[in-house]
Order: C-alpha cells, then sequence, then structure tokens
C-alpha cells in the first residue's frame, strides 16, 4: 500500500490594494513559487476608491493556481491556505447568488469624511475610542457600509432580512474559497471596522446601532490561526485554510515581532508601523491606533498602530500620472541623481492625512520649488516623503509606550529601496533592519495557517527561521535631522485643511 505523502508547503494569499499575490513557502520559510497580478483601480470621483470585488476574487484565484502550476506543485503537497489582506475595504454580496450588489469601496475612499465629521461633532468620539481603539475616520469601514446601506436602495432591508452579507477582503475570499459554505472574520480584520469592541472581543450593539449597521449582515469572528474551512479550488486534493490576519497585522506576525518593544514598518501601498503591547489594551494618546495584533485560541494580542496612508503609492502616482518614471524600481536611480532634495518637500496627501494628523480633508502639495528644481528633486522628495511620515509615527510610538526604540524591521516593495532606508534610519536615529525574506505579510499569514495545522511545532521554531539581511545605520547629524524635519512639518501645515467645509 502507498503511504500518504506528507505536505511540504504553505500556500499564502496576498490580497493588496493594488494587486493579488499568491507565495508558496517551504518548512524554512523559503519562497518556494510566487505569482501576482494587478487590478484596476477605480475612481469616479476625487477621493472615492473603489475595487470589483469580483475582479478581487478572480485575480487572487487565477495567481494561486499560477503558482502551483509553474511550481509544478500538486494540491496534495499544500498543508494549508492563510489568508492576508487589504484591511477596511469594505464588501457587500448577496447570501443566494454570491454576486457582489456594490463596488468594494477601499479603505484609501474618503467619500464619509462629512459623516465623520458629524460623528465628532455629536460626541461620539470618545465612546468609539474607548471601544474599538480606534479613531473616527473615513479610513475604517462602519462608514463605508453605513453609506452603501444608505445610498443603495432597499439594501438596509435586505441585510435585515439576512439575504445581504457583509465582509472585508478575508471574508469575501473564505465565502469564495469555500464555496459559500463560511461567513467568517478573525479578530484582526474585525478589529479594524468600527463594530468591534476590544474588550468583549465581539461585535458591539451599541456601534451597531450608531452606524445602523443590522448585524445580521456580519460574519462570525473567529481566531488567526484555526481551520475555517476548506477549498477544492485547486483540484480534487481539499486543502485546509487555517489562517486570516490583515496585512498589517501578519507582517508583524511574519517579523516576528511578538515581544513589547519590537517594531515593524511595512512599506506598501500605504506605510504601517506596529508593536505589539501584549495581552493587555494600551490606548493611545498620540492619535495611534489601539488594534488587534492576532489572537490565538482565545486570547488576543494587542498592538499600537500608526497608519500612513500614502508611501509606495507616491511611486504609483509619479510612475502613472505624471510619467516621471517608466518602472517604480527607477525612482531610486533619479533620485540618486541629485545630492539632496534641493528644499523640495511632497506631502502625498492624496487620500487625506492618518496617524496622527487624522485628516480627511488634507489634500497632497509640493513646496520649497525654484527654478532649479528637477526630476531628481521630486523623485528624492517623494521617497523622503515616506520616511518623514514614518518617522512621525515613531515618535508618537515612543511617547505612548515610555520605550526608546532601539531599532525597526522593515518591510514591503519600498524596503529593497537602499537610499530610502538609509534616509529613515538617518531620519529616524536607529538602526533599519531588512530581512532576508521581505515578503513577510505573506509570510505571517503562512506562519498563522502552518502553527494551526501543525506545519510549524510552535512560536519559538518561527523565530529561528527569521534572518537578517541588511542593517542600515544612521549617519545624519542631529541638526540636519532637525533642519529637515523643521521643513517638512513647515509643509505639512500647508496641506492640512486643504478640502475642510466652512465652519
Amino acid at each position: 500500500m502507498a503511504t500518504k505523502k506528507t505536505p511540504t508547503y504553505i500556500l499564502a494569499l496576498d490580497q493588496g490594494t493594488t494587486s493579488s499575490r499568491a507565495i508558496l513557502f517551504d518548512a524554512r520559510g523559503r519562497i518556494r513559487g510566487a505569482a501576482q497580478k494587478e487590478f484596476r483601480q477605480h475612481f469616479p470621483r476625487p477621493g472615492w476608491v473603489e475595487h470589483d470585488a469580483n475582479e478581487i476574487w478572480s485575480s487572487q484565484l487565477s495567481v494561486a493556481r499560477a503558482v502551483l502550476r509553474q511550481s509544478r506543485t500538486a494540491p496534495a503537497s499544500v498543508a494549508a491556505i492563510g489568508i492576508t489582506n487589504q484591511r477596511e475595504t469594505v464588501v457587500v454580496w448577496d447570501r443566494k447568488t454570491g454576486r457582489p450588489v456594490a463596488p468594494a469601496l477601499v479603505w484609501q475612499d474618503r467619500r464619509t469624511a462629512d459623516h465623520c465629521r458629524a460623528l465628532k461633532q455629536a460626541g461620539h468620539e470618545k465612546l468609539i475610542r474607548r471601544k474599538t481603539g480606534l479613531v473616527i475616520d473615513p479610513y475604517f469601514s462602519a462608514t463605508k457600509l453605513s453609506w452603501l446601506l444608505q445610498h443603495h436602495t432597499g439594501l438596509r432591508r435586505r441585510a435585515r432580512e439576512g439575504q445581504i452579507a457583509f465582509g472585508t477582503v478575508d471574508s469575501w475570499l473564505t465565502y469564495r474559497l469555500t464555496g459559500g459554505k463560511r461567513h467568517v472574520t478573525d479578530a484582526t480584520n474585525a478589529s479594524r471596522t468600527l463594530l468591534y469592541d476590544l474588550k468583549t472581543g465581539n461585535w458591539d450593539a451599541d456601534l451597531l446601532e450608531l452606524f445602523g449597521v443590522p448585524e445580521a449582515m456580519l460574519p462570525e469572528i473567529r481566531s488567526s490561526s484555526e481551520c475555517y474551512g476548506e477549498t477544492r479550488h485547486f483540484g480534487d486534493a481539499a486543502i485546509p485554510i487555517s489562517g486570516i490576519a490583515g496585512d498589517q497585522q501578519a507582517a508583524l506576525f511574519g517579523q516576528v515581532c511578538t515581544r513589547p518593544g519590537q517594531v515593524k514598518n511595512t512599506y506598501g501601498t500605504g506605510c504601517f508601523l506596529l508593536t505589539p503591547t501584549g495581552t493587555k489594551v494600551v490606548h493611545s494618546k498620540n492619535q495611534l491606533l489601539t488594534t488587534v495584533a492576532w489572537r490565538l485560541g482565545d486570547t488576543n494580542t494587542y498592538a499600537l498602530e500608526g497608519s500612513v496612508f500614502i508611501a509606495g503609492a507616491v511611486v504609483q502616482w509619479l510612475r502613472d500620472e505624471i510619467g516621471l518614471i517608466r518602472n517604480a524600481q527607477d525612482i531610486e536611480q533619479l533620485a540618486r541623481s541629485v545630492p539632496d532634495n534641493g528644499g523640495v518637500y511632497l506631502v502625498p496627501a492624496f487620500a487625506g492625512l492618518g496617524a496622527p494628523h487624522w485628516d480627511p480633508y488634507a489634500r497632497g502639495l509640493i513646496a520649497g520649488l525654484t527654478r532649479g528644481a528637477s526630476a531628481g528633486h521630486l523623485a528624492r522628495a517623494a521617497l523622503e516623503s515616506i520616511a518623514f511620515q514614518s518617522a512621525e509615527v515613531l515618535k508618537a510610538m515612543e511617547q505612548d509606550t515610555g520605550r526608546k526604540i532601539r531599532q525597526v524591521r522593515v518591510d514591503g516593495g519600498a524596503c529593497a529601496n537602499n537610499l530610502l532606508m538609509q534616509f529613515q534610519s538617518d531620519l529616524m536615529g536607529v538602526p533599519v533592519i531588512r530581512p532576508r525574506i521581505t515578503e513577510t505579510t505573506a509570510l505571517g499569514a503562512a506562519f498563522l495557517a502552518g502553527l494551526a495545522v501543525g506545519f510549524w511545532k510552535n512560536q519559538e521554531a518561527l523565530r529561528k527561521i527569521w534572518q537578517a539581511d541588511h542593517t542600515f545605520h544612521p549617519g545624519m547629524s542631529a541638526q540636519r535631522r532637525r533642519d529637515l524635519t523643521r521643513h517638512w512639518n513647515l509643509a505639512l501645515e500647508r496641506a492640512r485643511g486643504w478640502e475642510a467645509p466652512d465652519a
């Protein structure tokens, strides 16, 4: 009798804001195959950002199939699937047909800025902050969901009657992968909706009433590492789906930043710094977010997070809208064509400002232009804007935790940019460490999935996998750092409140 072959891989599905990726990891955390596909971004009005949920699904399914095909991996060799996703993005679909009933409203979408302003004026900020650990901002899911329920005729009634399902992208993918059998989310994604109570770990009745969201449309909240269901989309073998985490929490887990005082920064479409705070909720006094880092078993680990809305997206803007570069990788060479920014500062507030400002009315701005300003200066200013925003968040994080941060682990596409990483280290004044495996978002999802099925024994086994690739050490003088920061703050102040309505 033939013996059953032991599965040798974990498949991570990394569904991001601009592309869907699938990465195959082995037991040593090494990448054995990868596939990626960009999908369309829709901007129907200024400040509005939408996706087609069906395109999210089809692109994610196609890259998952592609990575198995290209690596010649049989589905039976995959021990489990882990999902990580763009957070806060709202998908609503018909439970019977499985079809989306509206465009997916992306986390960058700012159409609910006035709704958020009204909630603040009505005095709800303290309640929301206490229950959710979040601030009132269009960034989060609840006001987007409320907008859809208000602007699509009959949708609220159908939701109350249980005909309509809501989910963040993890819920949508799990629903499709399981053939509509599972409507679930994990605690990390639930904690980004403005509908989740950090203390109880459940959907909150007061918040549901405040935002007018019927409980019947919500997914079941589960841990970040358990078997949610199986998929047969890749052949006869049933593969368990056993890990779910929002992209930034997955990156934190993939960087093995599991102890208070450790910090990771992910350079993707946006920039996101997180530091774990343990099993107790720590509320920020400096406009950072309190969020669930992960739930293992029945225990939540929490984190403080600073969210920068536009990071790598500013490079995409220079490529796609301005035509300054052909490929995103070209920006480093262009930025190195000049010795410094030449006094040029770019504030990429295309979707408002995130932490620690939370200004949905801010807009992008270029300041300090002279006749001698060149394409190189603009490229350098764009890269530096990513580092300036991240440094602001790190400072707030140190104030909240009362700890001096000793190093920052980095990941995401832009961490391959040596000029940016060196400037980031200079500006923060701490070593910046790039790991050998930079796909830590996908790796974190794989870790969570693998732990659930025994592919990895425990978290100690994961720590042995993580390895540093390169460390950038600060070399900038304190005076130079202060001068650059002062001019950044001047530009930042001019960008704030640009589209604010009259009081």
